[in-house]
């Protein structure tokens, strides 16, 4: 299956502006400093273009 979503964990800097904006599809690591994709999604929504538009590290990929 595809990855629609995916983050640079390397760019990621831990803001959770994707969490706040998508927490159905973003969460936060054990250790609270990075990003990560809970699931991934069925498809491409307005909410999720917006966590990646709205990513400062612009590390957020949708495809």
């Amino acid at each position: 299956m595809k990855e629609l979503v995916v983050i640079d964990t390397y760019e990621c800097n831990g803001c959770e502006s994707c969490v706040v904006l998508c927490p159905e599809v973003f969460g936060m690591d054990e250790t609270g400093d990075k990003a990560l994709v809970l699931e991934q999604p069925k498809e491409i929504t307005p909410d999720l273009e917006k966590a990646a538009a709205f990513c400062p590290q612009s590390c957020i990929t949708l495809g």
